[in-house]
């Protein structure tokens, strides 16, 4: 009913205050995740790259094994670009379409090293030409492995920014363009972190853990 209500402009909701939120969330320092806390560390956009592919539409807990055991086989573009498909899919089993994933991997490997020098591109642009790569994984390799300042929407920027009333969108692309015109850009190379980690222990999608949430009180609660 809220959310209803909200579209239709019969609340008068507060404004958000995301100074505050940030500020908060950085206070409360929730529990990273073992791959949030991997992908922070990476500082290598290649390696981000495929990590992101990794991750698409699998849970952390999966991924972190894998992603581990991707990189004993290597850490550089040449390493995958001449990697056994089969090899390569056996070790980030059982990640969702890992097979699918490993193909992908070792075909967008093999176009980094014959068409970009071995370097991955720094441009969304250029990133999103890479089968199976789009704007959250290109924004995140900005982010985390060039630390040029982006806005990685996955599901849970997306929810907590409209459900905190911050945006009023139906997708996560929307999200980030919406973000852009908004968010100050200060906070873009660490809003996907924060948002990430408070999604996952405290404003789940179903019964968010509104009694335990720092950012309670700044929160119009659009669920």
């Amino acid at each position: 009913m809220l959310s209803l209500l909200f579209v239709y402009g019969k609340i008068n909701f507060m404004d958000v205050n995301i100074d505050k939120i940030v500020e908060n969330l950085i206070k409360a320092d929730q529990p990273r995740s073992d791959f949030v806390q991997l992908m922070e560390g990476f500082q290598n956009p290649y390696l981000v790259l495929i990590a992101c592919i990794l991750s698409l539409r699998t849970n952390d807990k999966t991924t972190y094994p894998a992603t581990l055991r991707m990189l004993e086989i290597g850490r550089k573009p040449e390493d995958f670009a001449c990697c056994d498909v089969e090899r390569l899919s056996k070790a980030i089993y059982p990640v969702g379409f890992y097979a699918n994933k490993a193909k992908q991997i070792v075909e967008l490997s093999k176009e980094i090293v014959e068409k970009y020098n071995g370097k991955v591109p720094e441009t969304i642009e250029e990133l999103v030409k890479f089968n199976g790569v789009g704007r959250k994984t290109a924004n995140l390799v900005l982010a985390k492995g060039f630390n040029t300042p982006a806005i990685c929407v996955d599901v849970h920027v997306h929810r907590i920014f409209n459900r905190l009333g911050y945006v009023k969108t139906k997708t996560p692309e929307e999200t980030e363009f919406a973000l852009r015109e908004k968010l100050p850009v200060k906070y873009w190379l660490d809003i996907n972190t924060l948002m990430v980690t408070h999604g996952q222990n405290v404003c789940k999608p179903q019964k968010p853990l509104c009694d335990k949430c720092p950012i309670n009180k700044f929160c119009n609660k659009i669920l």
